[in-house]
């Protein structure tokens, strides 16, 4: 580095450290020319938040049945991969297929996926995202329902 670029790197950096650090930065204040709200109107009024229209409470009649969906397609998967893994027949997801050593450990498996879809729905629900809490239970009603259908359409010791 030449010392041309070794000042204007040293100039860069000063330049920065001062304009980030500079109290006078941070220095907020009315404008001279704005004009100011009146004490009387700012005392009188009461403002009411205004609620949002994707607003809802979480255990709502939706979520209800959504989340019943979702528990009665998981134990419907359970149980069929269950029969299949006793008559012979292996489990295809590798996320599932270190649980389907052990009944208990299956059950609780797809008794921990229930719980985690409606733990991240209310993740979702808390942080505003009406629409994906939502989703995020229907694609898991979808995956469950596909799951089943192709554990069934498969199975094994049934023909």
């Amino acid at each position: 580095m030449t010392s041309r670029e070794l000042k204007f790197f040293r100039l860069s950096v000063a330049v920065l450290v001062l304009s980030r650090f500079s109290p006078a930065l941070f220095a907020q204040g009315p404008v001279p020319d704005a004009p100011r709200p009146s004490i009387e109107a700012a005392s009188t009024t009461f403002i009411t938040p205004k609620t949002v229209a994707g607003e809802h409470r979480f255990w709502d009649k939706e979520n209800r049945v959504l989340f019943a969906a979702s528990a009665a397609l998981s134990a419907a998967d359970f149980a069929v991969t269950r029969a299949n893994l006793q008559n012979g027949g292996r489990e295809l997801n590798p996320v599932v297929r270190f649980f389907g050593t052990s009944t208990p450990a299956l059950a609780a498996n797809f008794a921990g996926e229930t719980a985690g879809i409606i733990g991240l729905s209310y993740f979702f629900h808390r942080t505003g995202h009406h629409k994906l809490e939502r989703v995020l239970t229907m694609l898991n009603i979808g995956s469950s329902a596909g799951a089943v259908s192709y554990d069934l359409v498969n199975r094994r010791g049934a023909r």
